[in-house]
């Protein structure tokens, strides 16, 4: 009698989480019928200001709220029109005018002008609204020094209004990856009254963006938001191509426990999952027709080299080291064979461009370096300290390197576990031997990966410094003619910085979600970007069946 009333308890909490929406029907039943899309999205956004956001989550929310100049073919990830219907470049590549869509308007039926992005910019800029994502514009003449203080006078930054549609941006130099940042949020457009109404144009985090207050200029305009429940949005009637958006709305989910988004996928709750438990991958890729995405991501795990102190500072060791780790080893027992080995910091592919690969796993001739550094079969090795932020991944992939430099090398190397905001002022003061370092790109371009080690850059770190390398990334790479001789350049600067490997790569991200077949026109890109205009949800199926 007991386990029989067990039993329906149970049989009554899942029929509970398959009603979502009355009727029985659980959300991805309801959503497909009604063109709404459930979407895992991480966490409960900090807010949705696109010049004082930076979180992921709120990315996702932002980008189907507003929309820049240019957005990104999901395809391709090549710009195509936004706000800006066509732009003209000057031979030179230094002045670019882009043409407002004059059926471009705010979700409070305003027309949009050239001034919002003169005045957003400039609000963007502003030393006062301390912008994370600032420099995003500093290929823009006099940019950085506006957003330094050294420039009060922002008529003299390169962005101005020529008419009501026409804005006319003057860069410091060519930058063909330029195009490229403008469909980050950090760019768009912000509406001047509405923020000015709330406050100062500098002001962080005002009522600006409540549901009854924002204005925004996407596809898609704010319906409701339940702090860490739930946010919706619905499909905007002022969008310029509207009659192009399919869904008519998508609800957000704040999902931090990645066990319980799963479930809420299996059960029928969401469409889409912003992660998935590493212990379920096998299970989802042994079953026919999975639902489970797993594709290349634009960024790159490694530890950096401080060249400037022993032992590290000596090339042999840092080659000792790397040709020591087995990467793909470290895939598939650490990591679930969820990631790609890397030998370089660009990940494979971006926008067409491979990097190099000059190394792989070879424990012969890493003892050969190590015995060259003075240290054969690891004696008088003086030790080693490895440093890492707090993370169990982090501590596990570390383990796995320690374990492999006492196998292959017969070396000693201390681990040291730092709380994030210790570990950032060790690496910004180089007060480390090696350290662990992610970068995920702000924008496809191989730009973005490799200006990282110029010298003196904020995110060197590593003591690397080269002219020759500064050379082609700082003025040959800019001045290509074209994107085959651009890149032509990238591959060599990159073979050079891999042949002093102040760097150690250790795997190329990838995007894991859950995605339900009845998603249509999401397809997967390096990016892992979601332009959500483009997606629609065929009423075909059944919801996800519970299966236990």
């Amino acid at each position: 009698m007991q386990l029989h009333i067990i039993r329906l308890l149970l049989l009554a909490v899942a029929a509970a989480l398959l009603t979502a929406c009355g009727g029985g029907e659980s959300n991805v039943a309801s959503g497909n019928r009604l063109g709404i899309l459930h979407f895992g999205n991480g966490s409960e956004p900090q807010g949705l200001d696109p010049h004082v956001v930076t979180g992921v989550p709120e990315n996702k929310i932002v980008r189907a709220l507003f929309e820049g100049l240019t957005v990104k073919n999901p395809y391709t990830l090549e710009p195509e029109p936004g706000v800006a219907q066509s732009w003209d470049v000057s031979e030179d590549g230094r002045i670019i005018t882009f043409h407002i869509n004059p059926e471009a308007k705010w979700s409070n039926g305003d027309p949009m002008t050239a001034q919002d992005y003169v005045w957003s910019w400039q609000r963007l800029l502003s030393p006062a609204l301390g912008g994370e994502y600032a420099y995003m514009l500093f290929p823009l003449k006099n940019a950085e020094e506006f957003a330094s203080g050294r420039l009060t006078d922002f008529s003299q930054v390169g962005v101005k209004a020529l008419d009501k549609l026409t804005l006319e941006v003057t860069l410091n130099e060519r930058t063909p990856y330029f195009l490229q940042l403008l469909d980050h949020y950090s760019t768009f457009a912000v509406h001047q009254p509405t923020i000015e109404k709330f406050g100062k144009a500098t002001d962080r985090f005002t009522a600006w963006t409540r549901v009854e207050n924002i204005v925004s200029n996407g596809a898609f305009r704010l319906k409701n938001w339940e702090l860490n429940r739930r946010i919706e949005i619905e499909k905007s009637n002022t969008y310029w191509d509207r009659d192009n958006v399919r869904l008519n709305g998508v609800v957000y989910y704040p999902t931090e426990n990645v066990v319980s988004e799963e479930r809420m996928f299996r059960v029928g709750q969401l469409h889409y999952t912003n992660s998935v438990p590493l212990g379920k991958i096998p299970v989802y890729n042994e079953m026919p027709d999975s639902p489970y995405r797993q594709e290349p991501y634009l960024g790159t795990y490694y530890y950096l080299f401080n060249t400037l102190v022993p032992p590290t500072d000596d090339l042999n060791v840092r080659k000792a080291l790397s040709l020591a780790v087995d990467r793909d080893k470290l895939n598939q027992t650490v990591l679930k064979g969820t990631n790609i080995s890397a030998y370089s910091i660009t990940p494979p592919d971006t926008l067409g461009y491979y990097p190099p690969k000059l190394f792989s796993y070879d424990p012969e001739r890493a003892r050969e370096f190590l015995t060259k550094a003075g240290f054969p079969d690891g004696e008088g090795w003086p030790g080693l300290e490895l440093t890492y932020n707090t993370s169990e991944d982090h501590r596990k992939i570390a383990v796995a390197l320690q374990q492999m430099w006492k196998d292959v090398l017969n070396i000693e190397v201390t681990l040291t576990n730092q709380e994030w905001k210790v570990y950032l002022d060790s690496v910004t003061n180089m007060h480390f031997q090696i350290a662990r370092r992610g970068w995920i790109g702000d924008y496809v371009d191989p730009n973005n990966f490799l200006d990282l080690f110029i010298t003196g850059g904020g995110n060197n770190n590593t003591g690397f410094a080269d002219p020759e390398y500064d050379e082609m990334i700082l003025r040959k790479a800019p001045q290509a003619a074209t994107r085959e001789e651009r890149f032509a350049v990238f591959h060599e600067a990159e073979t050079l910085l891999m042949e002093q490997m102040p760097i150690l790569p250790v795997y190329t991200y990838t995007s894991k979600h859950l995605v339900h077949h009845s998603v249509k026109g999401l397809p997967p890109n390096l990016m892992d970007s979601l332009n959500l205009k483009y997606v629609w949800l065929e009423d075909n199926e059944q919801a996800t069946k519970t299966d236990d």
